[in-house]
């Protein structure tokens, strides 16, 4: 009688294995396929006679042996569990995902479970692998990072310009102000304005000084380096953080984007307008007590070009 309920109980686990959402599969100690349920057999294409006895590996010729041998003698000898999750490795074996609505992933995100089967006697012959697709929660993941990347994008830039903002530009002066007063690297600042802009509004119209804006943006991400950091710090007003830079390598830059900007022409509804901008220069040299310091020195270097005819760079002299 004993025996009737155990096959039983026998049978109702083999169908709740069949039927659950999750890859079974037992191996036994040289890696064979003992047991394949309908999971495995939906996702790999592989019906569960034709993986009977076939080693893993074969099966998945991608997974890694050295490391998965590992995992599995480490559970078969101590008969204690091991997992993987999808942060560390985002599959074991690669299946195709299928989100019916997503759609977005190209394979199915998994955490795993690896556990010991002990038999009667309590030996360990066999390891149990559980598959979880957790496709969903990495996709989710994926979307909430890309969402806060967005929205972290979205309050450090300018939204005309593409530049940083304000806010975001001088938080950068302020770290490379402070790189520079712990090691002494060399830092310069670069401050400029377009000319006579008002005159470009009231002329062409606020459009066309936002076009006018657009463009300077344009060409300062061109000439830009990857370590420099580029800010709209306000109307028609621009800053330029140079990294390991000293005053002569920025007069070099400012005078390059100066004809540049000299030598453009933008076109808006038929009209074509050229302007120029004039450029302070500031090295940051010696002690300094904040790197609103620098840019006041940019600043004063700034008016100086202006003061003395525009369209012109002018490099701070303490």
């Amino acid at each position: 009688m004993n025996h009737s309920i155990d096959l039983h109980e026998f049978h109702w686990l083999l169908a709740v294995v069949q039927s659950i959402d999750v890859g079974v599969v037992v191996l036994d100690r040289q890696y064979r396929v003992q047991v394949w349920n309908t999971f495995m057999e939906n996702r790999s294409g592989i019906q569960p006679k034709d993986a009977h006895n076939q080693h893993i590996f074969s099966l998945f010729p991608d997974l890694d042996q050295q490391w998965f041998s590992r995992k599995v003698e480490s559970v078969a000898t101590l008969g204690t569990p091991a997992f993987t999750i999808w942060e560390q490795r985002p599959y074991l074996v690669r299946f195709k995902s299928y989100q019916p609505i997503t759609g977005q992933e190209e394979f199915m995100y998994q955490n795993t479970t690896l556990l010991a089967l002990r038999s009667p006697d309590n030996s360990i012959n066999h390891v149990c692998l559980v598959i979880y697709d957790v496709t969903d929660v990495a996709t989710n993941r994926h979307q909430l990072q890309a969402a806060n990347a967005q929205l972290q994008k979205l309050s450090s830039t300018d939204r005309l310009t593409g530049l940083y903002n304000r806010g975001h530009w001088e938080e950068s002066l302020r770290t490379a102000h402070a790189r520079h007063q712990r090691y002494g690297t060399a830092l310069s600042l670069v401050m400029f304005d377009i000319d006579h802009f008002k005159r470009v509004n009231d002329t062409y119209g606020h459009q066309a000084g936002d076009k006018v804006i657009e463009q300077v943006a344009g060409l300062l991400h061109e000439h830009v380096r990857e370590s420099d950091v580029a800010g709209r710090y306000g109307g028609e007003e621009f800053g330029v953080v140079l990294s390991d830079t000293d005053k002569e390598g920025a007069q070099i830059f400012a005078e390059r984007l100066r004809k540049a900007v000299e030598t453009l022409l933008v076109r808006y509804n038929d009209q074509s307008i050229r302007f120029t901008i004039s450029l302070g220069v500031a090295e940051l040299n010696g002690p300094s007590n904040s790197h609103a310091e620098l840019i006041s020195r940019a600043d004063q270097a700034l008016y100086s070009s202006k003061k003395n005819g525009r369209n012109q760079v002018t490099v701070y002299e303490s």
